[in-house]
C-alpha cells in the first residue's frame, strides 16, 4: 500500500475519439494511469457527465473509442486554475473537441 501511494503519478491532458463518428473529446486527469478505468466504469454505468460521449459509447461501444495522451505534465510543472483551463482550451480548439 505504501509503495502504491509513493508511485509517480502522471498527470496530463487526454483525448478521446470515436472511430464511428469522428467525434472528439478532451479532458484532464491528475492520474493518467487510472483514467481509463474510471472512464470506462462511468460509461458502463451510464453516468458519464459528457452526454455526447455517453451517447457515442452507448451506440458504438468501448471498442469504437480510442484514448490518447495529448500532453503529459512534469511533476514540478503542472498547470492549475486558469493555466490548466488554457491548456484544455488549446487542445479542444486544436482537435475541434468537446469537454470529456
Amino acid at each position: 500500500m505504501a509503495a502504491y501511494k509513493k508511485r509517480d503519478v502522471p498527470a496530463g491532458i487526454y483525448g478521446l475519439i470515436c472511430a464511428e463518428t469522428n467525434q472528439r473529446w478532451v479532458g484532464y486527469s491528475p492520474d493518467l494511469d487510472a483514467m481509463p478505468n474510471r472512464l470506462w466504469f462511468t460509461l458502463r454505468l451510464g453516468s458519464h457527465r459528457a452526454a455526447a460521449l455517453q451517447a457515442a459509447y452507448n451506440q458504438h461501444g468501448q471498442d469504437a473509442i480510442a484514448i490518447e495522451v495529448l500532453e503529459l505534465f512534469e511533476d514540478d510543472c503542472q498547470p492549475e486554475g486558469a493555466a490548466l483551463k488554457e491548456r484544455l482550451s488549446f487542445w479542444r480548439d486544436k482537435m475541434d473537441a468537446l469537454p470529456a
